[in-house]
């Protein structure tokens, strides 16, 4: 792979992640103030005393909703990595060759420019080798476990101003609203994944690395 000489600007060489970064960040920024007074609104219904932004950002509510959504991505992006070792798909720009050896199977080599882990090698590089995998998917249980608590506090919170008792986390982890609230936010990554596969074998994008070639044909693997 050919390194180049040129001198790029900060934001040339980093667009991709500090564009989405911001997009996330003003995501973020619009989902609490939106949900800050969405939740004031259901507090007035139950005849409650609305709360403070920095309050909010504290509550159950938003944590849920906030971990509810990074769940589902690390879990789309933990398959993604690590099914797409083993599985192919004829055709899809996401998928790998079905005959050809790829550059990602071959074995690590020491170098200089390789990184430390390889360099290192034994149990580091083994871990090296699924890092990937294994930073998403705890990324995954993390933001897991936070939408549990987040959820349970916000339904406890319900119960209270219902004038209902309080459950503990073990009995509402076997209720059906918390699995409710994980299942439409997964069905809905493992339908974006499948249709950047399946699209991919029909459709393109001109100059996108998520894209075969224009002129490829429809049954060319990879990219």
């Amino acid at each position: 792979m050919k390194t180049s000489t040129t001198k790029h600007s900060f934001f040339y060489r980093n667009g991709l992640s500090l564009v989405f970064i911001t997009m996330f960040v003003c995501a973020l920024i619009a989902q609490a103030i939106t949900g800050w007074h969405e939740h004031n609104a259901e507090r007035k219904q139950d005849h409650a005393a609305p709360i403070s932004l920095a309050t909010y950002l504290q509550s159950g509510h938003f944590v849920s909703a906030t971990f509810e959504n990074f769940e589902s991505e690390f879990l789309q992006m933990a398959l993604y990595v690590v099914l797409t070792v083993g599985l192919r798909q004829q055709g899809s720009a996401e998928s790998k060759s079905l005959d050809e050896e790829e550059e990602v199977d071959r074995e690590p080599k020491p170098g200089k420019d390789a990184p430390w882990p390889v360099n290192k090698g034994g149990w580091v590089l083994k871990i090296y080798n699924n890092s990937l995998f294994i930073l998403f998917l705890v990324l995954f249980l993390i933001s897991w476990w936070l939408h549990l608590y987040g959820s349970w506090v916000d339904h406890n919170e319900q119960n209270v101003l219902n004038g209902q008792p309080q459950d503990s986390i073990g009995n509402y982890l076997t209720q059906a609203n918390f699995w409710f609230e994980s299942f439409q936010n997964w069905q809905s990554e493992f339908l974006s994944i499948a249709s950047i596969v399946v699209f991919t074998i029909f459709l393109r994008q001109k100059g996108s690395p998520e894209s075969k070639p224009v002129d490829a044909p429809d049954s060319e693997t990879g990219k």
